[in-house]
């Protein structure tokens, strides 16, 4: 086991360039979290030219739908959604900027392509540990789509949260050459 390397958003393409698949992260600082119906909406919005409600420039997007807050709690279960639910719409999304999308599972291949040509990464996160998970994160607040309910945008500010590159910007993959 190597070296936990930390990173912090916004990151820039040469930061996500040095990454390799396989290596271990922790993310501290500003995260968003989407699902399926806000990916959608994010797309509707770029084809529309309109604002998007906040910058992807050198973001992370975490694949997160929470379970809700139970009393004094800043969030619910805060498990990773399988990724290759959100494939028709990350490409669109990384090429406008994302630099990193946390999720559990496989990315096809327009993806893979994607996080080449545009220099992004997909990261890991470890799938059922969602009570756990929600305990590194130290803020969490809907900014966008709240009639999505769990699915609305939110800014989340997340402390030493750990995960795997699993795609790197240059084709390789914890998974081999599966396509996904």
């Amino acid at each position: 086991m190597g070296k936990m390397i930390q990173l912090k958003p916004p990151l820039s393409e040469q930061e996500v360039r040095a990454l390799k698949a396989g290596d271990e992260i922790v993310v501290t600082g500003t995260v968003y979290s989407a699902r399926d119906m806000s990916h959608k909406r994010l797309c509707e919005v770029i084809k529309a030219g309109e604002q998007l409600p906040f910058d992807l420039d050198g973001a992370i997007i975490y694949f997160l739908g929470p379970t809700p807050a139970a009393p004094g709690q800043i969030i619910g279960a805060a498990g990773p959604t399988t990724s290759s639910r959100m494939d028709a719409f990350s490409p669109s999304l990384i090429q406008k900027g994302l630099k990193a999308m946390i999720g559990k599972g496989y990315r096809n291949g327009n993806v893979r392509q994607a996080l080449k040509e545009y220099g992004a990464v997909h990261l890991s996160a470890l799938g059922g540990a969602g009570a756990l998970l929600s305990k590194l994160i130290v803020s969490a607040e809907v900014i966008a789509y709240q009639d999505l309910a769990a699915e609305a945008i939110r800014r989340l500010e997340v402390l030493n949260f750990p995960a795997i590159v699993a795609y790197d910007s240059h084709g390789r993959s914890i998974y081999g050459d599966q396509e996904g």
